[in-house]
């Protein structure tokens, strides 16, 4: 009797332990949110653990570029929120997917010049300044500046729009018959480096501010520069009397199912207390008016830019940008065809082209293909290096005859042979240091990829002692390397960082993901 009681009691005390288990899971489950997150709020890291206790939520943040972020939510990935830096083209694009949204924090994207520059130029304390003043000091060869792809980045995306509209006949980029082309053009002559990221785009202007004189980005990212103390000489911000357009990061409900603790989290980040620290630590300005602006932000009133308001118009600004308006550019394509890349990643390979090519219609692969008035020149290598093949794109449709013969000459690739890493890279940068010394308007850079190590041809050390002795303008072509099978971490690394590059790991996601990613920054 007293056993059967005990099995009773023991399986009684079980399903209660499952209830509350089951309870306390749930619970959980419900105080945790997904947010698709732009990477430009990689900044707010330290911030998390306060933000996750004074909301009494878990917050699972997941980093991502603006536009690839537009195309994870139009595809359907299962997140709760979304928070970048703009939501208007994602509200464009996809508007039935954000069901609420509320603005946490303000930053403008504005131009600063060196502060020598701002007052060579009579620009300081100018209250009639304009875009055009800007777009001929560009156009001139004055101004050199750097500045985010505008495909690939919310910080270049948002300038794009501001300066389109500024030099439009009625103040709006939405109609392309009114925009000043000449002055558009003028305006992006001065973009002499280019980035997929705000951030690292900050990082190579301190290492190469010696070669330009300003950089478009967030007031946040320039004010920080100013503050931290790493410039060679501050930058002055510049406020256009047409206006600008500011990033407003909204936070965006995705999931209906979490709509409380949705709000739960804006509450937070709308508190007073809270909006005083964003503001003290990341220099983005206030979104409630209890919180006064601090005496560190400049005191010029904002002229708020219209945003376009259909997404036709906002895909014309970004073609014509990319076929038209921009320095074209030149890449030059390093690739590994040795044995080891027989089968399956030679398929990989070519389907990177093929994509390029215009055969990846997602929405970042069409602002990732081939532009027109590009230079393509592919160099392929295992134990020898082959002759080069250069492609000059005046049509960039996908069945046009210039993307057609790229894409046949890539396919047409056999594997076999050994690797020869730095006799390739040697290669590619005589050929790029001839091409600009031939044509010095365009923008030129390397893209190695390899699949293993060095084991034929010239040694890193030749390399690197042939690279220290080019000329500095041929030295500024910056090689981006992919980790693509058993490449050499360390080798691919020390090779981007020696010329300025940026490292991409085609391991954490596809050798497709990873060149589109390239292409932000060419």
């Amino acid at each position: 009797m007293s056993t059967q009681g005990g099995f009773k009691l023991g399986g009684l005390l079980g399903v209660l332990c499952l209830t509350l288990l089951t309870v306390g899971c749930g619970q959980q489950a419900a105080n945790t949110l997904t947010v698709l997150a732009g990477s430009e709020l990689e900044d707010l890291k330290p911030l998390l653990p306060e933000i996750q206790a004074g909301a009494g939520l878990n917050l699972e943040l997941r980093y991502s570029g603006s536009l690839d972020g537009a195309e994870r939510l139009v595809a359907g990935e299962a997140v709760d929120l979304a928070w970048f830096s703009h939501g208007k083209y994602l509200s464009l694009l996809q508007g039935n997917r954000v069901i609420s949204q509320e603005k946490i924090m303000l930053s403008p994207v504005v131009l600063g010049v060196k502060e020598s520059k701002a007052r060579a130029w009579g620009w300081v304390d100018n209250p009639n300044l304009t875009w055009r003043d800007i777009a001929a000091k560009a156009g001139s060869g004055e101004l050199r500046y750097a500045m985010t792809n505008p495909a690939s980045s919310n910080s270049g995306f948002t300038a794009l729009v501001g300066v389109s509209a500024a030099l439009s006949a009625g103040g709006d980029a939405s109609q392309p018959e009114t925009l000043d082309q000449t002055a558009l053009k003028n305006f992006f002559k001065g973009q002499t480096l280019i980035a997929g990221s705000s951030g690292w785009l900050a990082e190579r202007y301190i290492a190469e501010s010696d070669h330009l004189d300003g950089m478009i980005n967030y007031e946040s990212v320039l004010m920080e520069l100013n503050r931290d103390g790493k410039l060679q000489e501050k930058l002055y911000l510049v406020y256009p009397k047409e206006g600008i357009i500011t990033a407003d990061y909204p936070l965006m409900l995705i999931n209906a199912d979490k709509r409380e603790a949705y709000q739960k989290l804006v509450d937070f980040l709308r508190s007073p207390g809270f909006q005083q620290k964003l503001m003290e630590q990341t220099l983005r300005r206030p979104v409630i008016p209890q919180v006064k602006l601090s005496a560190d932000f400049p005191k010029q009133l904002l002229v708020e830019l219209p945003f376009p308001n259909s997404l036709e118009a906002v895909d014309r600004l970004l073609f014509s940008y990319l076929d038209e308006q921009r320095i074209p550019s030149h890449p030059f394509f390093v690739l590994d065809i040795s044995g080891s890349m027989a089968g399956d990643r030679l398929n990989q390979l070519k389907t990177v082209f093929n994509n390029l090519t215009g055969m990846d219609q997602s929405l970042t692969g069409q602002f990732a293909r081939f532009r027109e008035r590009e230079q393509v020149t592919v160099i392929t290598f295992n134990d020898e290096v082959q002759p080069q093949r250069d492609f000059q794109i005046t049509d960039p449709k996908t069945q046009s005859q210039d993307m057609m013969q790229l894409r046949e000459y890539v396919n047409g690739l056999n594997a076999r042979g050994a690797t020869a890493i730095f006799s390739a890279l040697k290669r590619a940068y005589g050929l790029a240091a001839q091409a600009r010394q031939n044509d010095p308007q365009r923008y030129y850079s390397i893209v190695l990829m390899s699949d293993g190590e060095n084991n034929a041809g010239i040694s890193q050390n030749d390399f690197l002692a042939y690279y220290r002795s080019l000329p500095e303008a041929v030295r500024r072509i910056r090689t981006f390397t992919v980790l693509f099978g058993e490449a050499d971490t360390a080798t691919m690394t020390a090779l981007a960082n020696a010329t300025g590059g940026r490292v991409f790991d085609s391991r954490k996601v596809s050798l497709s993901q990873a060149f589109k990613q390239i292409r932000g920054y060419q």
